[in-house]
């Protein structure tokens, strides 16, 4: 007897899955195409925050989603004997000008509220091989951004599902409660439904590069995003496509990306292109995921729009969809729900 089926195996289908198996459901995750075969098996992993200022409940959803990670990947790795690949390292970004650092310095300050003495966001002096190269001489640090390897995660969550009695198919049947958590399919499927659009799929392209700095922060730095990894390699990402021929193919766009990178981090100079990867991400038209009862499927649920920081939001999302899905408690933010999305 299943108890939840929960329809598509990204990082939000495999992290409510693996909650509500948690917690003691009978769970069954079914997606055609196998776990993170979308854009939740790419390569970048940075779980980084918004500002922190003009406080929302977006923000203060995430915030308390990066606070949780450690615990759940934590806890998914003790349960499978997959590694993820989580730390939290923080991240390091140049301040490119006068008003810039005035502006870091503020939310210095804002920070130190917002975030609950959990993290800071400090400006400091540029320095060292692996710092971005700096205008100002500084550089925002912050203790809250961490990293993991995307398709590695996904691996841990099947395997700690498994391990917990969950399947995880490419077909059968739904039964018990249904979430579904298509991404793109499924914003597309409900644009085609009511005539309005939910959502889209935006092409991202990253890279791998041959580079160890695993113990080092992640750099954001000409408008790139400078991933170290658990296994010796580093993350190149992304770029951000609306139009495109080819969802998997990889062009000159990635090659700007890289050379940004590179120009950014000189340390990077001569590190070796290991891997090129292209994918599509789930956006929906708010930015915000979207979770509730589905807006198509008469009892069901969703869980959907992940876009670039669906695995930064996935311990929160998979724990307000626990107790929405298992114990009928809706704690979702009224700007996550699907009626926000017309």
């Amino acid at each position: 007897m299943t108890d939840v089926t929960v329809m598509g195996a990204g990082i939000f289908g495999l992290s409510v899955a693996w909650v509500c198996a948690r917690r003691g459901a009978w769970v069954r995750v079914i997606d055609p195409n196998g776990p993170g075969a979308g854009a939740s098996g790419g390569i970048v992993g940075a779980l980084a925050p918004h500002v922190p200022e003009t406080w929302n409940d977006k923000k203060a959803f995430q915030f308390e989603s990066l606070i949780m990670a450690e615990g759940f990947w934590d806890g998914v790795a003790q349960a499978g004997g997959g590694a993820p690949g989580y730390a939290r390292l923080g991240r390091i970004q140049p301040v490119m000008d006068a008003a810039g650092l005035a502006l870091a310095r503020a939310r210095e300050e804002s920070a130190a509220a917002l975030w609950q003495g959990k993290a800071a966001w400090r400006v400091e002096s540029a320095g060292g091989a692996w710092c971005p190269e700096s205008p100002t001489g500084h550089v925002i640090r912050d203790t809250l951004s961490a990293r993991l390897h995307p398709r590695r995660a996904c691996a841990a969550l099947v395997a700690a599902l498994r391990s917990n009695g969950a399947e995880v198919l490419r077909e059968g049947r739904a039964g018990g409660r249904v979430v579904w958590a298509t991404g793109v399919a499924g914003l597309e499927e409900w644009s085609a439904a009511t005539g309005h659009a939910a959502g889209n799929g935006v092409k991202g392209q990253a890279a791998l590069l041959d580079f160890d700095a695993r113990d080092a922060p992640q750099i954001f730095a000409g408008g790139v995003h400078v991933v170290p990894h658990a296994d010796g390699t580093t993350a190149i990402g992304s770029t951000s496509e609306r139009a495109y021929d080819d969802p998997a193919a990889t062009d000159a766009q990635l090659d700007d990306v890289i050379a940004r990178a590179r120009a950014a981090l000189p340390a990077l100079a001569g590190a070796p292109v290991s891997l090129r990867w292209a994918g599509i991400r789930p956006r929906a038209r708010s930015r915000a995921p979207v979770l509730g009862p589905h807006p198509l499927h008469a009892g069901a649920f969703i869980a959907n729009g992940g876009f670039k920081i669906g695995f930064g939001m996935a311990p929160k999302v998979a724990e307000v969809m626990a107790d929405l899905v298992l114990d009928g408690v809706d704690r979702i933010p009224a700007g996550f729900r699907p009626e926000a999305e017309r």
